[in-house]
């Protein structure tokens, strides 16, 4: 499914406090076909998320077993922070709604979601913990992990060929010395990796085990001085050399989809879906043919490459009557049957590993899914969302080690401006 990068931004610092006042339906907590007739739930989902099969199938599932109905409310990202807050603010807020990972303990810390835990209990004992970890605030559950979508390499099969490479790389190694090899046997370049790809540079941060925050006190404060994160950004210079991407942009400008479209670069970092933006900028698609996937390799072969999970979860308003009703949606929308169909319709990662057998025949999700059990986000925190406002001071770290700044200089030059940001009021 060709789809923008689904809440891989984190929250923008402008949640306003709502009550958590929510309860067990009215009448008293209901069970059993028709237990709720008459009733209607409203869901919130984003654009792209809810593909046309699964939509009708979980729909009808759920009115078959409850005797309600479902009221999808389809939302688009530009914008839906400010609203999804002013809507929990409200007496009719959405019953479910889906939320952006990294958004999600922030909406909890406004008391805005309803306490899940019970559902974890029943239903989520072989979620995935790496795409859980979003869901849990304080100890409890506060959402239920939906998908989840990373990185990959895309790359072009026929500038491999050209170049004698007859084996996709195992390692971290093997990956640098493949395209060392198609700069030295081909006039394409190797790899197109702009300075600030800041969410690769997330991904690699998590695979040393790295945290970008640490606290201090009562606050968080910068930790990008840690030797792991040095490790972390020695390693995305390493590659970026081998790349005549500019060191001050960003994997938007220009699109390195659009680059990689011109059928001169050998491979990217990129989504799933950017493979899709390639062939429609190319001249008649013709790059489709030579376009494959394969999972960022890691230090060894036993362990891929850290990856950043940008995914979505659902959670219930905690100020919907409604809280019976919405966990029997949840329990199932959320069940193996439709969160597979959902994986094989969608090319998402499922909140189970047991699950990622439904994505066999998609190239680009296959690939995406040995990386997802060790992956994970930007700082699990309220205080994060004012840090990747532009200019975002990890965009100006990397230009700077790129630009041979020392990663311990670089790190004290924007720890003033991160820090700052990290002390702003959410």
């Amino acid at each position: 499914m060709k789809r923008k990068l689904i809440a891989a931004i984190g929250v923008a610092g402008m949640l306003v406090s709502v009550a958590a006042c929510g309860g067990d339906d009215k009448d008293g907590k209901k069970s059993g076909a028709d237990g709720f007739k008459g009733e209607t739930l409203t869901l919130w989902a984003m654009d792209g998320s809810t593909p046309d099969a699964w939509t009708k199938d979980v729909k009808a599932a759920f009115e078959k077993k409850t005797g309600a109905k479902l009221k999808l409310e389809v939302q688009q990202w530009n914008g839906i922070q400010q609203k999804l807050t002013a809507a929990l603010s409200e007496e009719n807020p959405p019953d479910v709604f889906e939320i952006g990972n990294t958004q999600t303990p922030a909406y909890a810390k406004t008391g805005g979601l309803a306490d899940l835990s019970d559902l974890k209990e029943s239903i989520g004992a072989d979620w995935t913990e790496s795409i859980n970890k979003s869901s849990v605030v304080d100890g409890k559950q506060y959402a239920a992990p939906w998908f989840v979508l990373n990185r990959v390499v895309i790359y072009n099969k026929k500038i491999w060929a050209d170049a004698g490479i007859k084996e996709l790389p195992k390692t971290r190694d093997d990956f640098y010395a493949a395209l060392k090899k198609i700069g030295q046997k081909t006039d394409a370049e190797p790899i197109y990796l702009p300075g600030q790809n800041w969410y690769h540079f997330v991904g690699l941060a998590i695979g040393e085990g790295a945290e970008l925050v640490k606290k201090d006190g009562d606050k968080y404060v910068s930790n990008l001085d840690d030797p792991k994160v040095a490790k972390a950004v020695e390693t995305y210079k390493k590659f970026q050399a081998l790349s005549e991407a500019p060191k001050n942009k960003d994997e938007a400008t220009p699109q390195q989809a659009e680059v990689f479209a011109k059928g001169k670069t050998g491979a990217f970092i990129g989504m799933s879906w950017e493979a899709a933006t390639a062939v429609k900028a190319s001249k008649g698609g013709k790059i489709e043919k030579d376009i494959g996937y394969f999972t960022i390799p890691g230090a060894t072969a036993a362990k891929p490459e850290g990856v950043f999970l940008g995914g979505s979860n659902l959670a219930v308003a905690a100020t919907s009557p409604k809280q019976e009703l919405a966990k029997e949606f949840l329990k199932i929308a959320l069940s193996d049957k439709f969160e597979g169909q959902l994986a094989k319709e969608g090319g998402v990662i499922p909140n189970k590993t047991a699950l990622e057998a439904n994505l066999k025949g998609n190239a680009a999700a296959e690939a995406m899914a040995p990386a997802a059990a060790g992956g994970g986000t930007t700082p699990l925190i309220p205080e994060w969302g004012a840090v990747e406002n532009e200019p975002n001071p990890i965009k100006n770290y990397l230009t700077a080690v790129m630009n041979g700044e020392s990663p311990a200089d670089a790190a004290k030059k924007v720890e003033g401006e991160f820090n700052k940001r990290l002390a702003q009021k959410q």
